[in-house]
């Protein structure tokens, strides 16, 4: 199977990383290699001591993108789930990697805003976290991304199943054998907690 990367771009709170767990355990059920590259995970570890100026949100995204084209390279797919608001960034990961999907999680501010399950818009709109996305400093939405998502509008489960489509059709991945949807009643069930689990819902 040839490996390419999944990267999703959109607001803190827009439903990236609840959507990439999703396509994540559902690429798993379908026996492809898969691994995740979370922005918060990655800024604990592989980006370690990086801001949040221009320069360091840049270079956080190139480091992302590095890992990604090493991955996809060895028939992985790589799943990137961080905020790169930056249009040249992403078109630099774009540019280094074969095999790139856009994922745009598009979801208005004001929803992100009421979701604020980690309190940061809150911190950001009181001064409290200066440069934050989306309150104090831009973000630039994706002008061809292979996939856009509403999460304001669609159920994590419908975007999820909108991108595992697009990925058929690009051919990265196989049709499921399920004319259902993507997942059984039990697998839903194992999932929803799993995601529970998480914390992610």
């Amino acid at each position: 199977m040839a490996g390419c990367t999944l990267w999703f771009t959109g607001l803190s709170g827009s439903g990236k990383t609840t959507i990439s767990k999703i396509v994540e355990a559902e690429l798993r059920r379908r026996g492809h290699k898969v691994e995740a590259l979370d922005g918060d995970v990655v800024r604990t570890n592989l980006s370690k001591g990086l801001g949040f100026s221009k320069e360091d949100r840049d270079t956080n995204i190139k480091r992302i993108a590095f890992v990604c084209d090493l991955l996809s390279r060895n028939e992985v797919v790589a799943i990137a789930a961080a905020i790169s608001p930056y249009r040249e960034t992403r078109d630099h990961a774009r540019a280094m990697i074969e095999n790139f999907v856009e994922i745009f999680v598009d979801c208005p501010v004001e929803v992100c805003i009421e979701r604020d399950t980690k309190g940061l818009y809150k911190k950001a709109l009181s001064g409290e976290i200066k440069n934050f996305t989306g309150v104090s400093d831009p973000y630039e939405s994706p002008e061809s991304a292979e996939v856009i998502v509403k999460t304001a509008e669609e159920t994590p489960e419908e975007s999820a199943q909108k991108i595992l489509k697009r990925l058929e059709e690009l051919s990265y991945i196989e049709a499921s054998a399920s004319v259902e949807g993507v997942y059984s009643e039990e697998e839903k069930e194992e999932l929803a907690k799993r995601l529970a689990d998480l914390g992610y819902i």
